[in-house]
């Protein structure tokens, strides 16, 4: 496992073994100490509720700190479809969040112009690979706000 985990420059020999069950399940058990650093960027989980079930749904995903906002992009590797998550986030925008071991109450909003855009850059600049998601499909990816309750 720890060979999975270790921290690697960002966009460079990308090891997508653990974003999934196994890495939130990991996350939470450890309070981030495993799993908070992935291919050299920070993971945050967020808890949704599911559009569909009403049932909980966490996710790890890369974020972004800017200023007192934690952006979270949702790319979907450059799928031409939205991540489930984000059309649960669409419906529901309340959040529980976890970074590290602080866990706290959220809500999330899609960022429009012209903030968008500079967060969108602000993204790349951890996760070059954004910029080849976004190549990759003709929707415009979303970038996503969130904030502390």
């Amino acid at each position: 496992m720890s060979e999975q985990m270790q921290q690697k420059a960002p966009g460079t020999g990308t090891d997508i073994t653990l974003i999934g069950d196994e890495h939130v399940r990991i996350y939470q058990e450890t309070n981030g100490e495993t799993g908070y650093l992935w291919n050299g960027v920070p993971i945050l989980l967020f808890t949704s509720k599911g559009r569909k079930t009403g049932k909980p749904r966490t996710n790890a995903i890369i974020f972004t700190p800017v200023g007192d906002k934690y952006v979270i992009i949702a790319s979907k590797g450059g799928s031409p479809t939205h991540p489930a998550w984000y059309l649960n986030v669409l419906e529901d925008p309340n959040l529980e969040v976890q970074i590290k071991g602080d866990v706290f109450q959220a809500t999330a909003r899609t960022a429009e112009s012209p903030e968008r855009e500079e967060l969108w850059a602000e993204a790349v600049k951890a996760w070059p690979n954004y910029d080849v998601y976004q190549s990759r499909t003709d929707r415009k990816i979303p970038v996503v706000v969130i904030e502390r309750k």
